[in-house]
């Protein structure tokens, strides 16, 4: 698996397998998208663009079918997207 990371932009880290195609990517606030049969062409240009995102946008996010992102070795889990409402008012429900 190789894998790239980037020190600017949204997108922090890019795993890629190139056997089965498979790409996952960790954004800054730690959400995972994988993606299925990406040519490794498409990797190598995500690596090398200026902008990740925007090539993410425009080549990846649309083109290619959605997968189940897995906990890579290394990787932390993603959080969820929503704090549940207990989390959100515990500090109120507390004396």
């Amino acid at each position: 698996m190789q894998t790239k990371t980037f020190t600017s932009g949204r997108i922090r880290r890019a795993d890629f397998d190139a056997g089965n195609g498979f790409l996952q990517l960790q954004w800054d606030n730690g959400q995972r998208k994988a993606y299925t049969a990406v040519p490794a062409e498409v990797f190598r240009r995500l690596c090398a663009a200026p902008n990740p995102t925007t090539f993410w946008e425009d080549r990846i996010a649309e083109e290619y079918a959605h997968a189940r992102p897995v906990d890579l070795a290394g990787t932390a889990p993603a959080p969820s997207a929503k704090p549940s409402l207990a989390d959100l008012f515990k500090a109120a429900d507390e004396p």
